[in-house]
């Protein structure tokens, strides 16, 4: 019962840091075009002919 009293509050910890790493990736724009990488693995710009 004692192991709780550590594993609680290390769960809400990472739990904070993994919502304030998505807050960060919301805020920086990360998500604002996803139609655009999907296009581009499918361009051939790098190809040397």
């Amino acid at each position: 019962m004692n192991v709780l009293v550590y594993l609680v509050p290390m769960a809400l910890a990472l739990g904070l840091i993994g919502l304030a790493a998505f807050m960060w990736s919301l805020r920086s724009g990360q998500y604002d075009d996803m139609d655009g990488a999907g296009l581009r693995v499918l361009s051939d710009d790098d190809l040397q002919r």
